[in-house]
């Protein structure tokens, strides 16, 4: 498979030039596929993405809107409701994710007993 020559947004030094390890210091924490997933799914306004199940704490999300943001991930758009609120969406490199999203869920399901797929939201 060919590879595409990216761009970094980085503004810090890798720790290693390790594919899975540079990948994991952008979503490699516990929120930051949660936003994807929920950003997948059509959740776009912050008073959405706070009221996940999951309910990340309002400096969290902030902090990782903005590093989605920064990594060409998601972005910023005017909000469909008419107000000034800003909203966001995933780009063709968030998109992207899904594969790892879908992976993920499908782990869960098989490995950790008590877990369950939403019904009626399409696979991730």
């Amino acid at each position: 498979m060919m590879k595409k020559s990216r761009l970094t947004t980085d503004k810090h030094a890798r720790r290693s030039p390790c594919p899975v390890a540079c990948s994991l210091d952008i979503i490699g924490d516990r929120w930051t596929l949660l936003i994807v997933r929920d950003l997948y799914f059509g959740r776009s306004r912050f008073k959405e993405l706070v009221a996940s199940p999951e309910k990340p704490p309002t400096n969290i999300l902030t902090d990782r809107l903005n590093r989605l943001v920064a990594h060409g991930i998601a972005e910023k758009i005017a909000s469909n409701d008419g107000t000034k609120h800003l909203a966001y969406k995933l780009t063709e490199k968030g998109f992207a994710l899904a594969p790892i999203l879908e992976q993920v869920r499908d782990w869960g399901l098989e490995w950790i007993p008590g877990t369950e797929a939403k019904i009626g939201e399409r696979s991730a």
